[in-house]
């Protein structure tokens, strides 16, 4: 290979459908840059690379327009929340409340 150059990969998934692609970019290639030299986008036409939320090894990254990306490295585009998590516990806190609240009143 050559040492302008660095092996990566990008990884989208949904519950159906999970892609690994296998890329080489030129070095100093950001996370967005890619991202959107993937392609991922034909496999998944509903995913918005030039605004998707970005991480590399399950870690997010803050500014992928500007981070660098190292050899072997993988991105990870990921889907947007459906549901905030906090306030799915707290729905989920209040439902095991109010269920065990009924259990001691019968």
């Amino acid at each position: 290979m050559d040492k302008q150059a660095i092996a990566i990969e990008v990884v989208y998934a949904r519950a159906d459908k999970q892609e690994l692609l296998r890329l080489t970019v030129p070095r100093g290639t950001t996370v967005r840059a890619a991202a959107l030299q993937s392609g991922m986008d034909a496999h998944f036409p509903e995913l918005d690379l030039a605004a998707a939320p970005l991480g590399i090894f399950g870690k997010a990254v803050a500014k992928p327009d500007e981070q660098v990306l190292e050899e072997g490295e993988r991105v990870e585009i990921y889907r947007p929340l459906i549901a905030d998590p906090k306030e799915v516990r707290k729905q989920r806190a209040a439902k095991a409340a109010k269920s065990k609240a009924e259990a001691a009143g019968n």
